[in-house]
């Protein structure tokens, strides 16, 4: 049953590197294509940071090597949780899965191209969100599905030896 978390995980890579090439292949770097005007748009932005635009403007070849042991690092340890994991339809096995995919996305930019493209761009008048891609996204809902494990799973009933 392992076999449908990686399938999972493997859409995911497959999906987002479709995703970027088509952005970076049809998009010029800094442009933008506006699919809801005022909330929106299709933004060809590179990424030398974390999720995000997190550290983007911090300078140093050290940013590309920690974040690439960072990501190795949670590679490691999603992958033995999700080996780990019994129930692969279960909240906690596909949001594994997705963090997986997620992270093999990104971390396969950053090691060939050196920044990651992001390009899903919302905005809202004077208030706009970092551009991110479809691998922050399946990590963001990975972690929304883990934490909704974690938070609203019932506890298995158990027979008391009074009833």
């Amino acid at each position: 049953m392992r076999k449908y978390n990686f399938l999972i995980a493997l859409s995911i890579v497959v999906v987002d590197r479709m995703a970027k090439w088509l952005v970076a292949a049809q998009i010029a770097l800094h442009d933008s294509i506006v699919v809801i005007p005022g909330f929106f748009s299709l933004t060809h932005v590179q990424n030398r940071g974390a999720a995000f635009g997190l550290f983007d403007s911090a300078a140093g070849s050290w940013k590309i090597a920690v974040l690439v042991m960072f990501s190795v690092l949670a590679l490691v340890v999603v992958t033995a949780l999700l080996w780990k994991n019994r129930q692969p339809f279960s909240a906690a096995g596909i949001g594994l899965s997705l963090i997986l995919g997620g992270a093999v996305g990104n971390l396969w930019d950053r090691l060939i191209e050196h920044h990651v493209v992001d390009f899903l761009y919302f905005y809202l008048g004077k208030y706009h969100w970092p551009a991110f891609n479809v691998a922050d996204s399946a990590i963001v809902a990975g972690a929304l599905l883990l934490a909704s494990e974690i938070l609203f799973a019932r506890e298995p009933h158990v027979e008391s030896p009074d009833s």
